[in-house]
């Protein structure tokens, strides 16, 4: 076998400093800033069994943070932040708006199948919806006139309506001005995005995937081709060429990793700390866990969202979180905000194979910290599950 390049541990430290890890977590005014200029982008997903997943990354990362800023930078003037379809739904800086242009323009061909079909069917519906939201705008999409949606099952059906404003929305002509309870208002993304960015001039197709797979770079630190086309969700077409693109420009350094069955590449730039002391609760949705393949690499850890699978054959419940602690994923701890009782539920905590002695004190200062931030109650020593 050849030599590595990076050993297991030395890609583990280079993946957890590229995310934000391995510096001390400051929670001060330019917060946001720091976290974006690390991550590039966060997920934004519904559940909110114990917060809304886009504020978590920002928490493990920078401590007890001012969520409100998150807020600010995503809904008000100076807009710093935009929603679009980067990694699923997502929050992310402005000044990439223009790198997502070719998304937006494939939007009526690779869009879900319900927007490609009203895009496609009922072209004069597009224009109605478009015209109500420069005329109301910002509205929701059941402000839509006609909007009625319809049960079923569990879930809301969407309407034509709703398909055409989302149609609208991966298209680009439309964003997001702010969220009333979780829920989207809509206006016109020239009313939205600030002059500048609208003004940028729109990259070439390939320009604009070699940036994005370079960001990609950047926040992973080292990655295999599938974890860099996943970061930004690119087509399988494009990765490998603009991979070798950025190879050839000295961006990427083609590296071998302790353990890897595949090629891997370091970014230029990343660093490779002598060692890392985080302390820190995953979402379940953070960007160090979106490629399930590569966290198993790095950590030795498997893991899965519970969420969507029936309650009796969960393994470690409905929200859990993953701990880190130093550069291990030591355990993991299904969570709850009981907002009424003002308490932070712990169900269950579950320690990994060779986790530290000291992991149930850090685990449990962790969820004081986050308890706190959360405006709940702390869970007692009685309370808080042994750990198998």
């Amino acid at each position: 076998m050849p030599r590595a390049d990076l050993s297991a541990a030395e890609a583990r430290r280079v993946a957890l400093a590229a995310q934000g890890f391995a510096e001390p977590r400051r929670a001060d005014g330019r917060a946001v800033r720091r976290l974006f200029d690390r991550v590039g982008l966060v997920q934004i997903d519904s559940v909110n069994v114990l917060s809304r997943a886009h504020y978590l990354p920002g928490f493990a990362r920078l401590g007890q943070y001012d969520r409100d800023a998150l807020d600010r930078a995503a809904h008000y003037a100076p807009r710093r932040l935009f929603e679009y379809w980067g990694h699923e739904a997502s929050l992310l800086p402005v000044e990439l708006q223009p790198l997502l242009r070719w998304r937006m323009a494939r939007a009526h061909e690779e869009a879900w199948g319900g927007m490609r079909r009203v895009a496609r069917d009922r072209p004069q519906l597009l224009r109605d919806v478009l015209e109500q939201v420069r005329e109301r705008g910002p509205l929701a999409a059941r402000e839509l006139a006609g909007e009625r949606p319809r049960r079923s099952g569990p879930w809301w059906d969407w309407s034509e309506s709703k398909q055409a404003i989302e149609a609208l929305f991966w298209g680009g002509e439309v964003t997001s001005a702010r969220r009333r309870n979780f829920e989207r208002l809509y206006d016109l993304t020239e009313r939205v995005l600030p002059p500048a960015v609208l003004a940028a001039p729109t990259p070439a197709e390939d320009d604009a995937q070699r940036e994005l797979v370079r960001l990609a770079a950047i926040a992973c630190g080292v990655a295999a081709e599938p974890e860099l086309r996943d970061y930004f969700r690119l087509p399988a077409a494009a990765i490998r060429p603009r991979v070798a693109e950025l190879v050839e420009q000295g961006e990427l350094l083609p590296v071998t990793v302790e353990g890897w069955d595949r090629p891997a590449y370091l970014h230029r730039a990343a660093r490779i700390p002598r060692r890392v002391d985080a302390c820190a609760l995953l979402g379940p949705f953070d960007n160090l866990l979106w490629e399930r393949g590569r966290v198993e690499r790095l950590f030795g850890f498997r893991f899965r969202l519970e969420i969507y699978v029936p309650k009796p054959k969960r393994v470690y419940g409905y929200y859990v979180l993953p701990f880190l602690l130093g550069d291990r994923l030591v355990a993991r701890v299904d969570l709850k905000a009981d907002r009424q009782a003002g308490v932070l539920r712990v169900h269950a905590t579950h320690l990994e194979p060779g986790a530290p002695p000291e992991t149930r004190e850090a685990l449990r200062a962790e969820l004081e910290l986050l308890a706190a931030w959360l405006g709940l109650t702390a869970p007692s020593t009685t309370t808080l599950p042994r750990c198998p």
